[in-house]
């Protein structure tokens, strides 16, 4: 009974540790969803109630870009030094470099959903516009929290 006991206990201890990343996790995310859309938004359609729409108006895949590389460092900056504190590498670049790839990976996924809408579905309004940029942060949330915790902020 001990024995069963104590892997109850790491395993509880285990689920609640996680949990706690992936909430701080969910708050840098929010924060940089944030950005994110709202650079997005400004970029593509201006301030609210403005005439004409944003300066990027005609290129919404590169302002979906630019939004999320804004959006990026935020995030590795909020991870680095909140969510992952214990858990970072000693060399930052190596560190930095692999967050770059995986969100690479992530700004790929986000920008090909609003690639999709545009171009293959030929949608262009607000609300297509983002929700294609909702399903994509979604799908490089998840990926981004998995590569987070297995490749980026392991302790080398």
């Amino acid at each position: 009974m001990p024995v069963l006991a104590s892997v109850t206990l790491r395993a509880r201890d285990a689920v609640r540790g996680v949990w706690r990343e992936a909430a701080k996790f969910g708050v840098v995310g929010a924060l940089a969803f944030v950005v994110d859309n709202g650079g997005y938004n400004l970029l593509v359609f201006g301030l609210p109630g403005g005439a004409g729409g944003g300066w990027m108006r005609a290129d919404a895949v590169q302002a979906s870009v630019v939004a999320t590389a804004a959006a990026t460092l935020f995030s590795w900056a909020g991870n680095r030094y909140w969510t992952y504190r214990h858990r970072h590498r000693d060399k930052v670049t190596h560190e930095l470099t692999l967050f770059l790839v995986a969100n690479a990976i992530a700004l790929a996924i986000t920008a090909g959903t609003v690639f999709t809408s545009r171009h293959l579905l030929g949608l262009d309004s607000a609300l297509s516009d983002n929700t294609a940029r909702f399903l994509g942060w979604v799908l490089a949330t998840l990926f981004r929290f998995y590569a987070y915790r297995r490749h980026v902020f392991v302790t080398a």
